[in-house]
């Protein structure tokens, strides 16, 4: 693909953006696309006819629904897309992420492949009111240049500006095999099934598929088709990469299928490259600064941009001088009740651990309801919090806000988190990114019944 045609395309796909979100705070994006656009229209006496006309005839154009005779020949791109069961949070769909880019890379062995982020909105736990969180692009969470450090990935209103239009050629349903597997016959497999569940796609009267997509109304698929899938994520690339020719394919329930490499150096890889989104690390360095007297010189918790150069001794870190700690609450409480200690069982625990290390106060990082939050306060008066304005709020999101807590229990001198919970998990590779004592950081809660309850396991980072 030539340097002309890669500009261009970014171009078209950033001016989309801007155009498709009307909020005020992405005119910077608009200027920066016009800019772009204004570059590429000067550098139209390159080779190979790379200039923009700029009119809606033209094939880079966003609404076009086609490329021209020399942009098909230079294109050979292929567009992997990806969702997981409705009901999932926030951190299992972090751990998706890590599975599709093993695939990805796969996949790339034999292809141009591209990753298209799914954008985020609608979950369980983003329980804010009144406020509209759908649509909502990675950008807003995580670094893209840091996730394209390690795979090729685009926005998904960047995909519709590439792709010429809301369409996805085929949707590839995963599911498990209806007849499960036999004990001890294990074998990693795919076949194209009959529908286990009913489908959530309806077609339409033009022959296309709707569904969630996302929040896209306008966004539809050619086709949809059921596929039972079993083993780990790249069981499925000889299956796209034989079976099917489409442009673009999407994977629903993508989370049926395992990570490749657990925890292996491809694992952390992926896993490294997650960068949370600078404005939001900023945002929690200044509040550890102004309320925990932490700051990276103090706390030997030297950062790098580029996560490719970081790599932290394991125990190098000393962390702030707070107790961080993670309350899970709200559906916890019913379905992990004995792993899950009362109110007045977690805070009998973090007095011990406070008296322990020696600190005076404590960070808490909860889903707790309003009540809760009055209750615990009371309890523990020495606890702080992150609480946004409600602006702040509109600009943050929950998912912002909810990465801002546990960038500032990744700092902590000592943190302890809340059994299963994969916000506690994503707290953990954070802390040993860092470069912490694993003690100090596989940690959790025990139930009040519990006498002795078994501690994290330690996932070691390998480079």
């Amino acid at each position: 693909m030539s340097d002309a045609f890669r500009c261009t395309r970014k171009c078209v796909a950033l001016k989309a953006m801007a155009e498709r979100r009307e909020d005020s705070a992405l005119s910077s994006w608009f200027s920066a696309a016009f800019r772009c656009f204004v570059a590429v229209l000067l550098c139209s006496v390159c080779p190979h006819g790379s200039g923009v006309s700029g009119s809606e005839s033209d094939p880079f154009w966003a609404g076009s629904s086609g490329l021209s005779e020399t942009a098909a020949a230079a294109r050979d791109v292929r567009y992997l897309l990806y969702d997981v069961n409705p009901p999932e949070g926030f951190n299992l769909r972090r751990d998706v992420y890590i599975r599709m880019a093993s695939l990805v890379k796969t996949l790339r062995q034999r292809g141009d492949w591209v990753l298209v982020l799914p954008p985020w909105g609608r979950l369980y736990h983003w329980q804010s009111p009144d406020m509209h969180q759908v649509q909502i692009p990675w950008g807003e969470f995580f670094s893209i240049s840091s996730l394209q450090a390690n795979i090729p990935v685009i926005e998904y209103e960047e995909f519709i500006a590439e792709s010429g239009g809301p369409f996805i050629n085929q949707v590839l349903v995963l599911q498990n095999y209806a007849e499960g597997w036999k004990e001890g016959a294990w074998e990693e497999k795919v076949d194209e099934r009959p529908c286990i569940e009913r489908l959530l796609y309806d077609k339409d009267k033009q022959g296309y598929y709707r569904g969630w997509f996302w929040g896209y109304e306008e966004t539809r698929a050619l086709n949809v088709t059921c596929v039972s899938a079993q083993g780990h994520a790249s069981v499925l690339a000889p299956y796209l990469l034989e079976n099917l020719t489409a442009t673009s394919v999407m994977l629903d329930r993508a989370e049926t299928v395992l990570h490749d490499h657990y925890a292996g150096k491809d694992y952390w890889n992926t896993r490294r490259s997650m960068v949370f989104a600078k404005h939001l690390r900023v945002l929690g360095d200044q509040f550890r600064a102004q309320y925990l007297n932490s700051t990276d010189k103090l706390d030997h918790t030297p950062y790098n941009e580029d996560w490719t150069r970081m790599k932290a001794k394991l125990g190098s870190a000393k962390g702030g001088p707070y107790l961080g700690a993670h309350l899970r609450r709200k559906d916890f409480i019913w379905g992990h009740r004995e792993d899950v200690p009362s109110l007045k069982g977690a805070v009998k625990k973090i007095r011990s651990l406070m008296k322990k290390h020696k600190l005076e106060k404590v960070f808490i990082a909860s889903d707790a309801d309003e009540e809760e939050m009055l209750k615990l306060k009371k309890l523990l008066p020495e606890m702080v919090r992150y609480e946004p304005s409600r602006d702040e709020l509109k600009l943050l999101k929950d998912g912002g806000v909810a990465i801002i807590d546990q960038w500032i229990c990744a700092h902590a001198r000592y943190f302890i988190g809340t059994s299963v919970s994969t916000f506690s998990f994503r707290i953990h590779e954070e802390r040993e990114i860092l470069g912490f004592d694993p003690k100090t950081t596989y940690n959790r809660f025990c139930g009040d019944e519990e006498n002795k309850c078994e501690q994290p396991t330690h996932w070691k980072i390998i480079y």
